[in-house]
C-alpha cells in the first residue's frame, strides 16, 4: 500500500503559504514554492518530526489522557481506561500505520477548523507545531 502525507491541508511555510501535496514517482511529498521553484520534501520526513513532537508531550501524560479521553467516549471504566493508556504508552508503534493511511478526512478537517497547523522551512524542517489550545509558554518560564 503507498504511503500518503499524514497532515495534507495542515502544513504551511514559513510564511503562512498553503504547502501542496504531490508524487514524485509513487513518494508522497510536500511541495514548498522557494520564489517559483518548488521543493518537492519527502511527507515521511515532516509527518514523523510531527508525531514525534506529539508523542513528545504525551509522553508522562498516558493516565490523564486515556481518563480524559474514556469519559469523552463514554467508556469511563477500568478495562478501557487501562487499554487507551497502553496504546498512548506505546504511541511510537502506530506511527507507520498513520504514515500508510493518513488521518481520516474528518479529524484533518477537524484539526484545521481548530487552528492546528504545521510551519516548514524550504529544507522540510518543522519550525513550529501550532495546537489549539496550547499556551505558550513566556521566555524563562519553566
Amino acid at each position: 500500500m503507498p504511503q500518503k502525507p499524514v497532515f495534507p491541508g495542515l502544513v504551511v511555510d514559513e510564511f503562512d503559504r498553503p504547502v501542496e501535496t504531490s508524487f514524485v514517482g509513487d513518494e508522497p511529498c510536500y511541495v514548498v514554492n522557494d520564489n517559483g521553484f518548488h521543493r518537492h520534501i519527502p511527507s515521511k520526513d515532516v509527518d514523523l518530526q510531527v508525531l514525534r513532537q506529539m508523542a513528545e508531550m504525551i509522553q508522562g501524560n498516558e493516565d490523564m489522557l486515556a481518563d480524559m479521553t474514556a469519559k469523552q467516549l463514554g467508556q469511563d471504566d477500568i478495562f478501557s481506561r487501562a487499554i487507551l493508556e497502553d496504546q498512548l504508552k506505546h504511541i511510537n508503534d502506530s506511527f507507520q500505520q498513520l504514515l500508510d493511511i493518513g488521518l481520516p478526512d474528518e479529524v484533518r478537517s477537524y484539526l484545521g477548523m481548530m487552528g492546528f497547523k504545521i510551519r516548514i522551512n524550504v529544507h522540510g524542517e518543522v519550525l513550529a507545531v501550532e495546537q489549539p489550545g496550547m499556551i505558550e509558554e513566556e521566555p524563562g518560564e519553566e
